[in-house]
């Protein structure tokens, strides 16, 4: 990460009052950019689910979509962090982004003319995995460049911001529109978000790429994997009841698409209040703390929401727990990723991301696990029981991990410069602001 990256908007009124990563033009840009792909995101996600519900009503099927997503993602995440150091960061965003957007149009189209079948929904469930791959190491690597080091961590909660924000806004707005017109509408949103990201991100001026003296993919990857075993980030899973949200909303509750979309924003704006929690505080003590009570209240948050579903069916009551499922979700996923853009040297920070991602990409691989588990034994126990999972891997990590719990102090190394990975020299100068 550059010393200086690009101007602040220095004088006074507005500008001030902007949180630190705002006043550097490049992220804004880069910031509204990503606000639109990831509302696209959001947007394709909820048609996906609600596309194989209608097709086939399974939630076996339902599983096979995160399965046909996360094992792209999975098998390629480090590669793409490879190339994320190798290569032009800010192009190889701008072509995963058009590539996506060409794929969801195809959808789009397939659905609109009543021709969609679900391998169709499964091969670009596929395809968007393999390029999201490459694209999500390459905005978690390129974002760092364009602010100075004391506007990082306001620029990885703005980032948060998003996440969360269009978790209460693009649920909510895609069960409306699918409701009124069908999923092909909300593709067609979502491909928009994707082109819109691409162009901000063309206009940005690209980060320099640190010189390698020859193409060494397998010991890069390696290198990033043991710098992420080294410091022993905390790792966490457990969303996958995501894609068994159709039957909650539609068969159990019976509260239809318009109803799992308020389930889902729900969730958005508790992790929402969260992040501005995070944000607005100039220091967070006992991060360990934070990351290991966070991911033990949302397993067993997550454990009561399966089981009220499944005894005490409450409307209400779900979108109460979903929530706290918000809230505490969201205090360790900043933390998570705060902590590893602090601790990561710059020269290997694609593939560090790219072995980060690769753990959120597991994720959809629990849908696969989770809606095996439903059809055998229902959908509220499967999600119970990946609850308790959750609950039990914090458990184990506040009883077993020293580094977890003196998290705030490696930290607070790494922060004042003693020895932290992040200290080495970074070989970007700093870039010009627009």
């Amino acid at each position: 990460m550059a010393e200086d990256a690009g101007h602040t908007e220095t004088g006074t009124g507005l500008s001030r009052m902007l949180p630190p990563a705002f006043q550097y033009p490049q992220y804004r840009a880069f910031w509204l950019g990503m606000l639109a792909s990831v509302s696209g995101f959001q947007m394709m996600q909820f048609g996906k689910v609600v596309l194989i519900h209608d097709l086939k009503g399974s939630p076996l099927f339902l599983g096979l979509l995160g399965l046909a997503a996360g094992i792209p993602a999975i098998i390629l995440n480090p590669l793409g962090g490879v190339y994320a150091d190798r290569w032009d960061k800010r192009r190889l965003i701008v072509i995963t982004q058009a590539i996506t957007a060409g794929l969801l149009l195809l959808l789009a189209t397939l659905t609109l003319l009543k021709m969609v079948e679900v391998w169709h929904s499964l091969t670009i469930a596929f395809l968007v995995g393999a390029v999201e791959a490459f694209d999500q190491a390459a905005r978690r690597a390129l974002f760092p460049h364009l602010v100075a080091w004391p506007a990082l961590v306001s620029a990885v909660a703005l980032n948060s911001a998003i996440w969360s924000g269009t978790r209460v806004v693009a649920p909510t707005a895609a069960g409306l529109i699918i409701a009124r017109f069908s999923p092909a509408a909300a593709f067609y949103l979502a491909a928009l978000g994707f082109a819109v990201m691409a162009v901000a991100v063309y206009g940005l001026n690209s980060p320099p790429r640190i010189p390698t003296a020859q193409a060494r993919p397998l010991k890069d990857m390696l290198e990033g994997l043991g710098f992420i075993r080294r410091s022993s980030v905390f790792s966490f899973f457990g969303i996958s009841y995501v894609y068994l949200m159709p039957i909650f909303a539609i068969d159990i509750l019976e509260v239809g698409t318009e109803g799992q979309g308020w389930l889902l924003s729900i969730g958005g704006i508790g992790a929402l209040l969260t992040t501005a929690w995070l944000g607005s505080r100039k220091e967070v003590k006992r991060k360990g703390l934070l990351v290991i009570g966070g991911a033990l209240a949302f397993g067993l948050s997550l454990a009561t929401f399966g089981l009220t579903s499944r005894f005490f069916p409450s409307y209400l009551l779900a979108l109460g727990l979903m929530l706290v499922m918000g809230v505490t979700s969201a205090a360790y996923m900043i933390t998570i990723t705060s902590s590893l853009q602090l601790l990561v040297p710059d020269r290997m920070r694609g593939r560090v991301m790219g072995f980060f991602g690769m753990t959120w990409n597991i994720l959809p691989l629990g849908g696969m696990q989770v809606g095996a588990l439903a059809s055998l034994v229902t959908a509220p126990y499967a999600v119970a029981v990946g609850g308790l999972a959750v609950a039990a891997f914090a458990s184990g990590s506040a009883v077993l991990s020293r580094q977890v719990r003196s998290l705030g102090s490696l930290l607070h190394q790494a922060e004042s410069g003693v020895d932290s990975p992040a200290t080495e020299p970074s070989a970007s100068p700093s870039l010009t602001g627009n």
